[in-house]
């Protein structure tokens, strides 16, 4: 028979009150203050390796821990609020949830990926609802991660290309894509050219 460990007591622990799947996938239920905790607990990591670093630099003012403060982000699970830390000469810059950032990583690319699908931003929001069991993505903040990567397309578009690639190669992709509101298979031509050293660039 398998000793129960550390790890087990503890979730044993915090399941002893979760009666239903709404007390573990709720709005305010065990996973969403999970990651609540653990994103804080993290950004906190972060803060002390940062006042750390800036310790052992003799260039730099002493610097110390400066209270939190709320900031309120949009998640796999809904929004999320959090306590953001902070220090006394504003010269921490959080990886986790970067400053102007109001969502967590890895939310845009499954709104991109959907998009990509040839749904529409209300499709986008009532999937993601549906798969993260409620937790709701308006329409605003999807329309925002679509056209930020436009910027970015539109910017590759007219980028300067070399004057000659020796070797140009032409292939098609078949994808599923809506039109007019039908989905129907098109082809994707992909442009992929050698430059002079022998480097691969996608063109088109």
């Amino acid at each position: 028979k398998k000793e129960p460990n550390r790890v087990d007591d503890l979730l044993d622990e915090l399941l002893e009150d979760c009666h239903s799947p709404e007390d573990i996938l709720g709005e305010t239920g065990l996973m969403k203050q999970l990651k609540k905790r653990l994103i804080e607990r993290a950004l906190s990591g972060e803060l002390t390796h940062h006042l750390k670093r800036e310790a052992s630099d003799k260039d730099t003012s002493p610097n110390s821990h400066n209270g939190s403060s709320k900031k309120t982000v949009q998640s796999d699970d809904g929004e999320l609020e959090l306590s953001i830390p902070r220090d006394r000469n504003s010269s921490f810059a959080p990886m986790l949830v970067p400053k102007h950032q109001r969502r967590i990583a890895g939310l845009d690319e499954k709104i991109l990926a959907l998009y990509a699908r040839g749904n529409s931003t209300r499709d986008i929001s009532a999937q993601l609802e549906e798969l993260y069991g409620g937790a709701k993505i308006s329409a605003a903040v999807i329309s925002e991660v679509i056209e930020s990567v436009s910027e970015d397309v539109k910017a590759w578009q007219s980028r300067p290309l070399d004057e000659v690639y020796p070797i140009v190669y032409l292939d098609a992709l078949y994808v599923n894509i809506k039109v007019s509101g039908r989905v129907s298979k098109r082809a994707v031509y992909v442009v992929l050219g050698i430059d002079r050293e022998g480097d691969k660039q996608l063109l088109g």
